[in-house]
């Protein structure tokens, strides 16, 4: 049978770049009074493993006593969730159409050769949907088969995947086309709050897209997709939370996260990929440089098998679920400079539920 291959990917981010020494520097001033608490912005902010992240809000960048996001904020100032979802509305399409431009030209494809359309967020919402605006910004067909996946977490950008590969493989001919995008710095909180401070100091904005179909023989280089699985954690639905506010959505991450993942997924992947020798290649979802350093010993990977994760989150941040792609690109990149040759790979991603997604792939060079 032939392969079923992700055929092109796109990524794209805002304009807008935060520096994790300046966010700290300005946090810093806005805490003056609370010494104590500045004390943990740096130790939170410096060990996050992000040096830099994009926002699509340009007041985010704003000195302290216009920045309406920062803590010590009046009330009355803070961005209510109408105004966040205002911005998430106009800034979650053009981030996605340019991804999935980019990935429609890496493709070789036409907007009329996709017959299906996946849309991913967990980050904003609207109707018609980011789905229906797509249609028409990128002229595909009106009778595309949409999608839609939302409030599915850091983890939906394989589901996504997932569901591409299952599309392709009862239907040969199918081309998909998945985008994702999240605008995460729209819900910062002006809190002292800890976890809301490790929120802010970890989360970035960005879109992916990739086109997902059978193995084009005019084209040999790229990724072949295998199988997918996804598996929820028992007792585990408290660690990873969204809940709406007035002032945006709050998100929960329970620290015993890495922990929890490095004691299940090792399990779940040896059910997943069976007695054969580990993959080479690692596509790992960078939520936060714990998830990385949890699975990389539990793993015993090397330091170049988590470089891609690591490189993401550095410049990029979290970007939620379309971050995977983001590493997927590296990851792709980076075997182009090796031209080492045939790899087999997993990619692994992780959201509320708590849910782990796993993909097994193959690139050939």
């Amino acid at each position: 049978m032939e392969s079923i291959t992700i055929m092109g990917i796109g990524t794209a981010v805002p304009a807008y770049c935060l520096e994790q020494e300046d966010s700290v520097r300005r946090l810093k001033e806005a805490m003056k009074e609370r010494p104590e608490d500045a004390r943990w912005v740096h130790r939170i902010f410096a060990h996050c493993g992000v040096d830099t992240r994009y926002t699509c809000e340009p007041n985010l960048l704003e000195p302290v006593e216009r920045c309406r996001y920062i803590p010590s904020t009046p009330e009355m100032n803070i961005p209510t969730t109408e105004e966040r979802m205002s911005i998430y509305h106009k800034e979650s399409i053009l981030l996605a159409v340019e991804a999935a431009q980019k990935a429609l030209t890496d493709s070789r494809k036409r907007p009329s050769d996709i017959t299906h359309l996946i849309t991913v967020s967990c980050t904003g919402l609207f109707l018609p949907g980011l789905d229906a605006e797509l249609i028409g910004h990128l002229d595909l067909r009106g009778d595309v088969h949409r999608t839609p996946l939302t409030f599915m977490g850091c983890a939906a950008g394989l589901t996504a995947l997932r569901l591409s590969e299952e599309i392709v493989r009862r239907e040969p001919n199918a081309k998909v086309l998945m985008v994702t995008v999240e605008l995460c710095s729209l819900h910062i909180q002006p809190s002292f709050d800890k976890a809301h401070l490790f929120t802010a100091a970890l989360f970035g904005d960005g879109a992916s897209a990739c086109v997902v179909g059978m193995k084009d023989p005019e084209r040999l280089r790229g990724f072949a997709i295998h199988k997918a699985e996804a598996i929820l954690f028992p007792h585990t639905a408290d660690k990873m939370k969204w809940t709406v506010g007035n002032h945006g959505f709050q998100l929960h991450l329970s620290p015993e996260i890495p922990q929890l993942i490095a004691k299940e997924v090792p399990e779940a992947f040896q059910a997943f990929w069976g007695d054969e020798a580990l993959p080479t290649l690692w596509a790992i979802h960078p939520g936060g440089r714990g998830i990385i350093d949890s699975l990389q010993k539990a793993f015993n990977l090397t330091d170049m098998q988590t470089a891609p994760s690591r490189s993401v989150l550095r410049q990029y941040g979290n970007m939620s679920s379309a971050t995977i792609l983001f590493v997927l690109a590296q990851l792709r990149e980076d075997q182009l400079k090796t031209n080492e040759g045939y790899h087999d790979g997993i990619a692994l991603a992780f959201g509320p539920g708590m849910t782990a997604e796993m993909i097994r792939f193959s690139y050939h060079p």
